[in-house]
């Protein structure tokens, strides 16, 4: 079998186009684990810890919280089967679905608005320009 890639974490953080100090703090709280190379310290990663931070990465993109993505990826360890994590992941998706939903009505709701303000604004400025070429025309 052959050896399993390992990453730094600046090879992470360029791949994800993140910064280290980002990957350091999803460890902190314990969202990833590294190991460490004794000869210079330096923080390694293997391809389990990628997969989590693409995971995390995706969570962050979608909206979830910290706690809640690590939570769902807990559930991944304690449950071969998945069907928790999966059960976890469709309520999380089902309440950030829902949000979205209210946050599309209500920038409708604005672009409505601004297009009412647009028209008036459109015909005042409209009369006020007739009004003044008017004037100009002494009429």
């Amino acid at each position: 079998m052959g050896k399993q890639r390992i990453y730094t974490i600046s090879e992470l953080a360029s791949e994800f186009g993140i910064t280290p100090r980002t990957i350091r703090y999803y460890e902190e709280v314990g969202l990833l684990a590294s190991t460490r190379e004794s000869q210079n310290h330096q923080r390694l990663y293997d391809a389990r810890s990628r997969a989590r931070l693409k995971l995390i990465l995706r969570g962050r993109r979608f909206g979830f919280s910290l706690g809640e993505i690590k939570e769902m990826i807990e559930l991944y360890d304690v449950d071969p089967t998945q069907k928790e994590q999966l059960r976890r992941t469709i309520e999380y998706g089902d309440r950030k679905i829902a949000e979205v939903e209210e946050m599309i009505a209500d920038l409708i709701q604005i672009k409505e608005e601004m297009l009412e303000f647009r028209e008036r604004f459109t015909g005042l400025l409209t009369d006020l320009e007739q009004k003044e070429e008017r004037g100009k025309a002494g009429v």
